[in-house]
């Protein structure tokens, strides 16, 4: 009897330890990814609800005025998050930065002139092309080939010749593309050269300074309504600091080829934002380029995938690369390193 009393009350310690048990690490893990991917949907649906309302101001700012507001916005928010001491920065410093703020600045400019005429869902779906090509031309394998053959199927979908098809928004919005793809190469650049987001920074303040003459005199020419105005500085907190904060986040819970796949969403989330904001519909073949471009990116990510149990954030910290960009702004080295000491642990 004795043995069986002490069977049972073993048996209840040790149902009462399982119970109390705390979380395992693979538990914690599944927390964290699942919060990462919250953060990521956050992030992508800011990024294109803050393009979509910016273009409710265009009848009175137009885009370029509504461009200047943000890259205000997008360079008060990273100076003040980077601190770039820019009196410390020499001449070969200071070369990439130049660069990548003209890249920024075209970027954004051309971006939303294709909204203003195509919409944005095929804006930014265009824009899509500029990271796959960077992707696929750094990568030169048979499967890639496959991805760029994909992409430009949903391309001929999206572009297809009629009578009314806009080629100046088509070309602005490629444009767009062929900026965001220099801004990614470029920032690579400034990471080498600069410590943390002190260059990038600078290139967001540059930017920023590129805009005061002809935002200034849009402002004094065309006096805007307040509502306008909130409408400009509303895509610029949404389409910048918010997906600044939020991918910062999310890249501390989750991989870097996970962070990059999750990217892909964003056309599908610009032809949602329009949709509900602006009221712009597609037809199902502009659908149709739509999936077929964001499953050529996604399979992109995919590929390149390492076989290895190191991430995608360690390994570019080893070969001197960065984390996937996004147009919003890039990522503080600093949280890099803190990503990868998280992993170790």
């Amino acid at each position: 009897m004795h043995f069986a009393d002490a069977s049972a009350d073993r048996m209840l310690a040790d149902m009462q330890h399982t119970q109390c048990e705390p979380h395992t690490p693979h538990t914690r893990r599944d927390t964290a990814r699942s919060a990462g991917v919250a953060l990521m949907l956050a992030s992508g649906s800011c990024n294109q609800l803050g393009a979509a309302v910016g273009a409710l101001a265009f009848p009175v700012l137009g885009p370029t005025g509504v461009v200047a507001v943000r890259q205000w916005i997008a360079g008060a928010v990273l100076l003040a998050v980077g601190r770039p001491r820019l009196r410390s920065f020499t001449g070969r410093q200071w070369r990439p930065v130049l660069l990548l703020a003209a890249a920024f600045a075209t970027m954004n400019l051309s971006l939303y002139s294709a909204v203003d005429r195509i919409g944005l869902g095929l804006a930014v779906t265009l824009e899509f092309l500029g990271p796959l090509a960077v992707a696929l031309l750094s990568s030169r394998r048979a499967p890639d080939l496959v991805c760029g053959a994909v992409a430009a199927v949903g391309v001929l979908a999206l572009t297809r010749p009629q009578p009314s098809t806009d080629y100046a928004g088509i070309a602005l919005a490629l444009l767009a593309a062929t900026c965001w793809a220099c801004y990614i190469l470029l920032n690579r650049t400034v990471g080498h050269r600069l410590p943390g987001a002190e260059g990038s920074a600078a290139a967001a303040g540059v930017s920023a300074l590129l805009y005061l003459p002809v935002g200034i005199t849009l402002l004094v020419v065309h006096p805007p309504t307040l509502a306008a105005l909130a409408c400009a500085a509303t895509a610029g907190m949404l389409s910048s600091a918010v997906p600044m904060l939020t991918d910062m986040l999310a890249l501390r819970r989750v991989p870097a080829h996970f962070f990059g796949i999750f990217m892909s969403v964003n056309p599908v989330l610009a032809a949602g934002a329009g949709l509900l904001v602006l009221g712009q519909s597609l037809q199902w073949s502009q659908w149709l380029g739509i999936a077929a471009i964001v499953t050529a990116n996604t399979a992109s990510v995919l590929l390149s995938r390492p076989r290895t149990t190191q991430t995608a954030v360690q390994r570019g910290s080893a070969e001197g690369t960065t984390a996937p960009t996004c147009p919003c702004g890039p990522l503080p080295t600093g949280d890099r390193r803190d990503r990868e000491n998280s992993a170790s642990t």
